[in-house]
C-alpha cells in the first residue's frame, strides 16, 4: 500500500528512528537525546512541523490494519531498528493488541496486555484496586441504561468519570469529570450524555483544588528494576476545576515516590507509568488513575534531567543509558494558551502570567523555540481545511 510521507531531513541510515504516536512533547525529549524522530499523526496536526520531528507519516486511523502496515513499513526502511512510542489511550491499547504483529519488526516497552486493559477501563481499574488493596476513593459502577438509584442510596456530592476518555463525553463535559451534588444534577448530566455512556463511574470526590494533583513517572525495565522516576504537580487546569493540564512543575516528593513505588510493586508493572494522586487535606495520597504510556510530562521531565523516553531507547537499543540523576524540582511546563485562560480566572494578571509564561523551560502552543508549529496552525492548516471542505466541479476537478 501506499504510504504518504514528508522529509525534512533524509532517513538516517547510520541511527535508529523513533517512530511517535504522539506530539511534540514526547518528539521534544527524543530529539534531545540525539534520535531521528518519525511522527505518525493526522494531516492537521501542526506537530508534524516542529524543529523536532525529522519525518511525517500520515496515521490511517481508524484504520488499524493500514496503521500497522504503515509502522512496519517504516521500520522496515532504516539499517537499524526503529523503536515505538505511544501517547494517547488509543495508542496504548492498539499498541497492547497488536503487540505480537508488530514485535518482530519494532522494539517498544509496554505493561502487560491484561494489565494494560485493566488501567484503561475505570470500572475494571476500581475492581483491581480493590484485589490489591491500593490506595483510591471509594467509588462504583453506575448502569445509565436503567433507572437511577435513588438518591438516597448515593452520598451526594460525587465525582462523575467515563469509564474510558471519549469525544462523547468531552461532548457533554468540557472538564474530564463533573461533580454532581444532588439527583437533580446527575438527571440533568445523564440527559447531556444521551445514551452515548451506557456507564460511567461515580466515587466521593477528593476536596480540594487541582493543585493538590500529584504525579508519579516511572519506567520499570524488564527485569522490574525502576530505571528512571521522577516527581510532579499539577499548578493550573482548564477548565480550573477537573480540566485538564495547562501548566505542571516537578518536585521533590519522597512519599509520592514511596507510594508510587509500592503501587507498581503491588500490581507488577513494567514499562512506563503515570501514576495521578490527589493530596487530601490530612496529607493522604489518594490514587486517581495510572497511566501506562508516554505523556506530556516527559518533556518537562527531560529538561529537569530525568529523559524517561530516552532511557527506554537506550534500553531497547542495547546502549548505555543517561546518568542516573534525580530531577530538579521547580522546571515548568505550560501549554501558552488555554494556561493564560486558566491563570486569568483565577485572577492572574497578564503580565505576571506572561512573566512566569517566559521563565518556564517547557511549552505546548506558543513557543519561541519552535515557532514553526504555531505559524503553520495560524496560516497552512485553515487553508488545508477549506481546500477539503471545496465541492467537486461538475468536471470532476
Amino acid at each position: 500500500m501506499a504510504h504518504r510521507a514528508t522529509r525534512r531531513t533524509a532517513l538516517s541510515t547510520t541511527d535508529s528512528p523513533a517512530l511517535v504516536l504522539g506530539d511534540r512533547d514526547l518528539a521534544a525529549p527524543l530529539h534531545a537525546a540525539g534520535a531521528p524522530v518519525t511522527l505518525v499523526s493526522r494531516p492537521t496536526d501542526i506537530a508534524r512541523y516542529s524543529r523536532y520531528v525529522s519525518r511525517w507519516l500520515a496515521d490511517p486511523r481508524p484504520d488499524d490494519d493500514a496503521l500497522a502496515a504503515t509502522l512496519l513499513a517504516a521500520a522496515r526502511l532504516g539499517r537499524q531498528p526503529a523503536v515505538l512510542f505511544y501517547q494517547q489511550d488509543d495508542d496504548l491499547l492498539f499498541v497492547s493488541r497488536r503487540r505480537r504483529e508488530l514485535a518482530p519488526d519494532l522494539r517498544f516497552v509496554i505493561a502487560s496486555a491484561d494489565l494494560v486493559e485493566k488501567l484503561v477501563d475505570k470500572a475494571a481499574f476500581q475492581d483491581l484496586a480493590a484485589q490489591v488493596g491500593l490506595p483510591v476513593p471509594c467509588g462504583r459502577v453506575l448502569d445509565l441504561t436503567g433507572p437511577l438509584p435513588a438518591t438516597a442510596e448515593l452520598s451526594f456530592p460525587l465525582l462523575v468519570k467515563p469509564l474510558r476518555r471519549e469525544s462523547s463525553w468531552d461532548s457533554a463535559s468540557a472538564a474530564k469529570a463533573a461533580v454532581v451534588r444532588d439527583g437533580r444534577q446527575l438527571d440533568d448530566l445523564v440527559r447531556r450524555l444521551d445514551g452515548r455512556h451506557a456507564r460511567v463511574i461515580v466515587q466521593q470526590p477528593i476536596d480540594g483544588p487541582e493543585s493538590r494533583i500529584e504525579s508519579y513517572h516511572v519506567y520499570v525495565d524488564a527485569t522490574g528494576q525502576v530505571a528512571a522516576e521522577f516527581t510532579g504537580r499539577k499548578l493550573r487546569t482548564y477548565p480550573r476545576s477537573l480540566g485538564h493540564s495547562t501548566a505542571v512543575v516537578t518536585t521533590d516528593a519522597p512519599d509520592v515516590v514511596r507510594v508510587g513505588r509500592d503501587v507498581v510493586d503491588r500490581l507488577a508493572l513494567t514499562g512506563v507509568a503515570k501514576l495521578d494522586f490527589k493530596r487530601g487535606a490530612d496529607g493522604r495520597l489518594w490514587l486517581l488513575e495510572i497511566n501506562p504510556r508516554f505523556n506530556l510530562w516527559h518533556n518537562v521531565g527531560a529538561a529537569a534531567g530525568v529523559n524517561i523516553p530516552a532511557t527506554v531507547r537506550a534500553d531497547l537499543l542495547g546502549r548505555p543509558r543517561p546518568r542516573r540523576a534525580a530531577a530538579r524540582p521547580g522546571v515548568a511546563w505550560c501549554h501558552v494558551k488555554p494556561d493564560l485562560l486558566s491563570a486569568r480566572e483565577e485572577g492572574t494578571s497578564v503580565g505576571s502570567w506572561l512573566r512566569w509564561a517566559v521563565a518556564c523551560e517547557t511549552r505546548s502552543g506558543l513557543d519561541p523555540a519552535d515557532p514553526m508549529p504555531h505559524l503553520v496552525g495560524k496560516l497552512a492548516v485553515p487553508l488545508y481545511r477549506r481546500i477539503r471542505r471545496r465541492p467537486e466541479r461538475p468536471d470532476g476537478t
